[in-house]
Parts: C-alpha cells; sequence; structure tokens
C-alpha cells in the first residue's frame, strides 16, 4: 500500500527539464520576419540582378519574300499622281452661257465642256464679214475701170501712129491705164485683209466656245452660268480663270520619295508592286519608269516615278500607296526559299561562323546564319532568322548564348530609319 502511493505522487510530479511549448505569438512572430527576408530578396534581385544585364540596342529583321514571288529588296510610301491633268480655260474674257460638265463625267477629246456669250465675237464677225463685201465690190469697179482704160489706151496708141492725135494724148491715156491697174492691186490686197480680219473675228466666235484637250475623267467644276472667266485673274476674285479640271486616267502612276542611303537599290525598269492604302489586298504590278535626278535637300530623298499596269476606276490620284522594288529572281533561284533582310552589324563571326544574337526577352539566343546578298547597310539572310526577329546590334565579345541583356533607352530625337 505505502509502495502505490509513493508511484502516485511520483507521477504527479512536474518535469522541468522538458521545454513549455513554443507560444503563438513567437510563431507569427518568426512568419513574418521570413516573409519580410524573401520581400526584401526578391526586390534585390529585381533591382540588382537585372541591373546587371548588357545593354544592347536592337533592329527588326525584315521578310523579303512576297508568298513564292520576287523579293522585295526595298518598300516606301507615295500617292498617285497624274501626268496629264489640266485645268481648262477659256482663250478669251467672257460671261459662262452654259456649262456641260459635272464631276466624275467623262469627256472625250474635243467635246464641248462650257459655251461662253458669244454676243460680242458675232457682232465683229458679222462687221468683218461686211468689210470683205466692200473690199470685193471695190476691186470689181476698178476693174470695169480699167478695162475701159486699157481700150481707150490701145485705141489712142493706133491713132497717135497715123499723126491723128497728139502724143500727150496718148501719154495722158497710158497714165490712166497705169493708174486704175495699181487701184486694182491695192483693192484686192484689201480684200484679202479683210478676209484674214474675218478669219479673225470667226476664231473670235469659235473661242466662246470651251473644248476638251485630250480625254478624261472631270474632277472639279469651277464655274457657273453668269460668271466672268478670263485666263487672267484679271478681275480679282470676281473672275472665275477656269472652267473645270480634267485627269487622264490612263495617265495615272505612282510617285514615292526613296531615302538617300537606299536609292542604289532601285533601278529604271525595275518591276514593283503598288499596294493602295484603300484597297489593302489588291497588289498591282508595275515598274520603274523613271528616278528624278534631283534629291530633297531638308528630306534627304529622291523621287522616283513608278509605273502601274492596271486600269481601274478604283485608282484615283492622290490615293495613298506603298510601292515594293522586287529584285529579279535568276532561273536557277526560282525553287529557293525567301530570306530575310538584317542590319549588317548585327552579323559577326563566332567560331568561324557567321551568327547573330536575338534578343528573347531578357536573354541572348545565338543563331547561326546562312548569308546572301549585300543589299546597301543590310544582309540577306537565308537560314538562321525570320522577319519580325530583333536582333542585337553590334554584338560585344562579352555577349553569348542565354547572356542576360536589357534594351537600351533611345535618346530623344533619334532618327529612325524606316524602310
Amino acid at each position: 500500500m505505502s509502495a502505490s502511493n509513493a508511484d502516485l505522487l511520483k507521477s504527479l510530479k512536474i518535469d522541468r527539464s522538458t521545454p513549455p511549448p513554443a507560444s503563438k505569438r513567437g510563431l507569427w512572430i518568426t512568419l513574418t520576419v521570413i516573409a519580410a527576408l524573401l520581400v526584401i530578396g526578391i526586390a534585390g534581385w529585381a533591382i540588382f540582378g537585372r541591373a546587371k544585364g548588357i545593354e544592347v540596342k536592337t533592329a527588326q529583321v525584315v521578310a523579303i519574300g512576297n508568298g513564292g514571288g520576287n523579293p522585295s529588296v526595298l518598300d516606301a510610301t507615295g500617292y498617285v499622281v497624274a501626268r496629264r491633268m489640266a485645268t481648262v480655260s477659256a482663250k478669251i474674257t467672257g460671261k459662262v452661257r452654259e456649262i456641260m460638265i459635272e464631276e466624275g463625267q467623262r469627256v472625250e477629246a474635243g467635246q464641248i465642256m462650257a459655251t461662253l456669250d458669244p454676243i460680242d465675237a458675232n457682232a465683229q464677225r458679222d462687221l468683218s464679214q461686211s468689210q470683205v463685201l466692200v473690199a470685193r465690190s471695190q476691186i470689181n469697179s476698178v476693174r470695169a475701170q480699167l478695162k475701159d482704160a486699157e481700150s481707150n489706151a490701145a485705141r489712142l496708141g493706133a491713132l497717135v501712129g497715123q499723126k491723128l492725135v497728139s502724143r500727150a494724148q496718148y501719154e495722158q491715156a497710158v497714165s490712166q491705164r497705169d493708174v486704175l491697174r495699181a487701184q486694182v492691186t491695192t483693192a484686192q490686197r484689201n480684200a484679202q485683209v479683210a478676209s484674214d480680219s474675218l478669219r479673225i473675228s470667226e476664231h473670235s466666235v469659235d473661242n466662246t466656245i470651251v473644248r476638251a484637250p485630250f480625254a478624261g475623267v472631270v474632277i472639279a467644276k469651277a464655274a457657273q452660268p453668269g460668271e466672268i472667266v478670263s485666263p487672267l485673274s484679271a478681275g480679282g476674285g470676281f473672275t472665275r480663270t477656269g472652267i473645270g479640271t480634267i485627269v487622264d486616267m490612263d495617265s495615272l502612276e505612282v510617285e514615292v520619295e526613296v531615302g538617300e542611303a537606299f536609292i542604289g537599290r532601285v533601278k529604271p525598269g525595275m518591276a514593283t508592286e503598288t499596294v493602295l492604302n484603300a484597297y489593302q489586298d489588291w497588289k498591282i504590278p508595275g515598274k520603274v519608269i523613271a528616278i528624278i535626278p534631283a534629291a530633297d535637300r531638308g528630306k534627304a530623298t529622291v523621287k522616283v516615278r513608278v509605273g502601274i499596269d492596271a486600269k481601274d476606276a478604283r485608282i484615283v490620284p492622290d490615293m495613298g500607296a506603298r510601292v515594293s522594288f522586287l529584285e529579279e529572281v535568276k532561273p536557277a533561284d526560282t525553287t529557293a526559299k525567301p530570306g530575310v533582310l538584317a542590319p549588317a552589324d548585327a552579323i559577326i563571326q563566332r567560331g568561324g561562323k557567321d551568327v547573330a544574337f536575338v534578343m528573347d526577352g531578357e536573354q541572348a539566343r545565338m543563331h547561326s546564319v546562312t548569308l546572301g546578298r549585300t543589299l546597301g547597310d543590310d544582309r540577306e539572310v537565308l537560314q538562321g532568322l525570320i522577319g519580325g526577329d530583333a536582333v542585337i546590334l553590334s554584338p560585344s565579345d562579352k555577349l553569348v548564348d542565354g547572356t542576360r541583356v536589357r534594351l537600351a533607352r533611345e535618346e530623344p530625337g533619334a532618327d529612325a530609319n524606316n524602310e
């Protein structure tokens, strides 16, 4: 019995060597410290780890294939222009009597576009006709007198030989005959002058009719009946200088401006492909007509005339267009896959091979490339790159596959080359 009590008392004894259980407050403090350390570590990595990336500049690789056709070596933007466009006006100053055109109407060469009031011109023509009639009647009158004078001179010539009349009478008759001959010549010349004046008056009447100089489409109607028109703006704001503007739609072409750095890629007769801004899916074939031998000093560009083979009513002047200049493909290269254009300074040698570094997120990836032609400051890459890749320009020797990189900030006002 005594032994059992002793065991019971021993079991109730507190073991002070065992550590007390941890409190919940201490546990929360520990977790908070660990979370704070993790946040500080992540922030430090974001600030210092990322900043350790090599600063690089990139350029986008441009695809030059056009779906199996000729490769494009250059793109340029411009506008549709007409080589034959005229604002038609009257040759004389007059009041408009009738307008026979409307915008969008097609006219043929010589078709009447408008008429002016012909009252003054008709009156002048009638006066010239009267002057012609007077001059012709004078010729007939003098010729009749001349005929009589010639007969009288011949008769007196026969009598003076027979001493029946004096020589003075005969010489007077001859003189009268010669005067009348001169008067006939003068009357004939006056009649010619009157005829010329009549012809000029008829031209003045014809000038009251305004005709189309060539076939085309009316794009502007500039006058209305009752207005005064003149080839010169002599009447200020009350005088029109034109009847309307017509455009020869068969003379439409595209005029683009090409940067001086790329004009060497363009050759006369070079095949082109034009896409209008209004019809993005319509590719119009054509060719280079001419390179204008003058440069714009301010924009550093050269104008190029590009012909378009299509004759379509949808093509109108001043439309925006994008022209692709196509490189001629040799027969042996017809099965070759289209390549891309990359800046020449993005291609370097590593281990005896041509490589380029592409920026993939925050890392540089090294790509082995197969090179083709040299086109100005660019190189054609046949394999290893695709259109849209961001290649690193002038990669340093420290750059290897997988190196962390970051994009350099562009300086304000830096020029961007746009092909």
